[in-house]
């Protein structure tokens, strides 16, 4: 149904005669037509078979709308940027999950690395404050020390990765 205006329905319902289309041509069945072919019918009886003819278009439209949307092509589909749809090859899905066990392994290799260049007491209070998530002030408490010698023990555990993260790359 690429045309409206020329599908079956909309010739039908705009003819005042009940059309039939088939591999001969289109066929256009007038009130005249009709009460010279059947003169014990009227016009009620024409009206019927005209509604029953619109409808039958009408429902075969509707089927090969549904239908035109089930048989879309995979490049239609991505015109109407509905690509998201779409499922992406296994291929692909075991690329990727290469990928990021690698950049994984690779980052865990970096950090075990980064965490040995640091002294016990910076190790210990740098894992606290980013790995637990603990404050200056809960991690001098707990080892019964003033939060800023924390605070630079941590500060200095930061600067010695954030130098090794530059001769590293």
């Amino acid at each position: 149904m690429s045309n409206f205006k020329n599908n079956d329905y909309a010739v039908n319902i705009h003819n005042e005669g009940i059309v039939y289309r088939c591999v001969k041509g289109t066929k256009v069945i007038t009130l005249d037509d009709y009460l010279k072919e059947n003169p014990t019918k009227t016009k009620t009886d024409f009206m019927e078979w005209k509604a029953l003819s619109d409808n039958d278009y009408y429902e075969q439209d509707r089927r090969d709308y549904r239908q035109t949307w089930k048989n879309t092509s995979y490049d239609t589909l991505c015109e109407t940027e509905t690509v998201g749809f779409s499922v992406p090859s296994a291929e692909d899905e075991a690329l990727k999950l290469k990928n990021f066990e690698l950049v994984y392994a690779k980052r865990i290799s970096f950090a075990t690395l980064a965490l040995n260049k640091l002294t016990e007491v910076q190790r210990r209070r740098y894992v606290m404050y980013h790995a637990h998530g603990k404050s200056y002030r809960e991690i001098a408490e707990v080892e019964k020390v003033h939060f800023t010698t924390v605070e630079e023990s941590i500060l200095s555990a930061e600067k010695r990765i954030q130098k090794l993260l530059l001769k590293h790359g």
